[in-house]
């Protein structure tokens, strides 16, 4: 009667909720890493493809119309190249593994529970090629039009300018702090590396933009 109280005790509400972290469910940032790759891939991608060549046709010709819907027109081709790019990769790494895991059970003549068990959560843990897709192409449209919200009120062109590169610069700094929270890895770290990436990113495609446009206008 005693140990059936005790039991009772045990697993009333009150108690399970004063058990240690330890015993509770954690999460698996293995599987969270793969949707958190592809959009933040995405939304890096959009910032600075859309940027730079907004900056890039900007320093050319000061015309925000021009300025907008080269910006636009980078946002809905990026979105749908992100798109097809991470089904089609996530579609070979899927095939890889599922192909591997077959070839490893059919190297074993018999399999246990515990065997059948850990071959679920592998299934369980397989890169999902339409997840990624999808948060690819949303992020890269979040990212894009960052700098293009930044740009479309402002008339002055060299404000424009220093709005573009202020808007993107912070969104880096975002996205990688965003990143490491959800990752559980170094905030530091993770916001230099997107910061300092995009801006060469950045640099060499506003150079190569500035450089082809210039010289297409002379001829």
């Amino acid at each position: 009667m005693a140990s059936n109280v005790q039991l009772s005790e045990t697993n009333s509400p009150r108690n399970q909720k004063n058990r240690p972290r330890a015993e509770k469910e954690e999460v698996d940032y293995m599987q969270r890493a793969q949707w958190l790759r592809a959009a933040l891939l995405g939304a890096n991608d959009g910032l600075v493809t859309v940027a730079s060549l907004m900056m890039g046709v900007g320093s050319i010709k000061e015309d925000v119309k021009a300025m907008l819907l080269v910006g636009f027109a980078g946002l809905v081709a990026g979105a749908c190249s992100m798109a097809i790019g991470e089904f089609v990769s996530v579609c070979t790494q899927r095939d890889i593994e599922t192909a591997q895991m077959k070839r490893a059970i059919e190297n074993k003549t018999s399999l246990s529970a515990i065997d059948e068990q850990e071959e679920e959560e592998k299934k369980e843990r397989l890169p999902n090629p339409g997840q990624a897709a999808i948060a690819s192409a949303l992020a890269f449209s979040v990212g894009a039009a960052m700098p293009l919200l930044g740009a479309v009120f402002i008339e002055n062109h060299k404000v424009r300018m220093v709005v573009v590169a202020v808007v993107a610069t912070i969104a880096l700094v975002v996205f990688g702090v965003t990143g490491a929270v959800l990752g559980k890895t170094s905030v530091g770290k993770s916001s230099v590396r997107v910061v300092i990436g995009g801006w060469m990113a950045m640099a060499l495609t506003f150079g190569l933009t500035k450089f082809i446009g210039s010289a297409a206008m002379q001829i």
